[in-house]
């Protein structure tokens, strides 16, 4: 990690009003030492459900959500990392590019159902239009064995995160999103697709940055996921060039202006409003 970008992120963050630093997120095949990850269980791939081979009943039960471990890193400033054994929640092995393809009993749950067997999450019309949903993305496959998400103040010198993720809210976003914008000169900078948590945090920015598209990623929409993060609170993911960039140019921008002051006021208010400062 470039040290200067590190030296020069405590400013970045008091001026944005972040109340903690950004996690970076990669993929290693080097096992971290320590952090939060799901409990070690057997990978449902759809291989596996063909064969009827999957204990659906142990999956579910030992269900947890990858936005979950990544909130305890967050709060602990520790890693939170996956693999093909750790995944905690089907989806986000498939999401993670752990699995390929997601197994149709969770294109149904996802979706409506399997009447008199298993109700449906209704988070698309159809197992069939979700489907085609998920073929579009086609997450990329894990090209290492573990994916790691963690505070930039914890990466080596020789480690360099790809996707860069902040949590905020939307005042703090405002800034965020105007920045973007800023550095890139794209007034489409910033997009939001349908996914879940994990798939905005992590999946959809590693889509735009394999198709050379610099985008940040806009999330944290997830009804599922939404108690793993604060009241009012979203996340946004950038690719790692971008984010260097936010950190070189932001003094150029708004964020030294009059206007961001009064913005920072409003950051001072939502967290006395929260109790987060008094």
């Amino acid at each position: 990690m470039d040290k200067q970008i590190l030296e020069f992120l405590p400013g970045f963050i008091e001026v944005l009003g972040l109340d903690e630093e950004p996690m970076g997120i990669y993929y290693t095949d080097k096992e971290p030492e320590k952090g939060f990850s799901p409990k070690p269980g057997d990978t449902p791939t759809r291989e596996k459900e063909m064969n009827n081979s999957i204990e659906w009943q142990v999956i579910f039960k030992d269900f947890s959500c990858a936005i979950g471990h990544i909130w305890r890193a967050r709060k602990k400033k520790t890693p939170a990392w996956f693999d093909a054994d750790h995944f905690g929640c089907p989806g986000a092995a498939f999401w993670l590019g752990f699995i390929k393809p997601q197994t149709e009993t969770i294109i149904h749950y996802v979706s409506t159902g399997i009447p008199g067997h298993m109700e449906g999450e209704c988070y698309c019309e159809s197992p069939d239009e979700l489907r085609r949903i998920f073929e579009y993305i086609d997450p990329r496959p894990a090209p290492g064995r573990f994916c790691v998400v963690k505070p930039l103040s914890l990466f080596k010198d020789d480690e360099d995160p790809e996707i860069v993720a902040f949590f905020c809210r939307p005042e703090t976003m405002s800034g965020l999103h105007q920045l973007a914008a800023f550095v890139t000169n794209d007034p489409e900078a910033v997009v939001s697709p349908w996914g879940a948590a994990c798939t905005n945090l992590i999946t959809w920015p590693l889509r735009y940055l394999e198709k050379g598209q610099n985008k940040a990623v806009l999330g944290g929409w997830d009804p599922s996921a939404r108690k793993f993060f604060k009241t009012d609170e979203l996340s946004l993911t950038v690719p790692l060039a971008m984010f260097n960039q936010m950190i070189k140019r932001y003094k150029e921008s708004f964020l030294s202006g009059k206007t961001w002051a009064n913005v920072q006021k409003k950051i001072i208010r939502s967290k006395k409003a929260w109790g987060e400062i008094k």
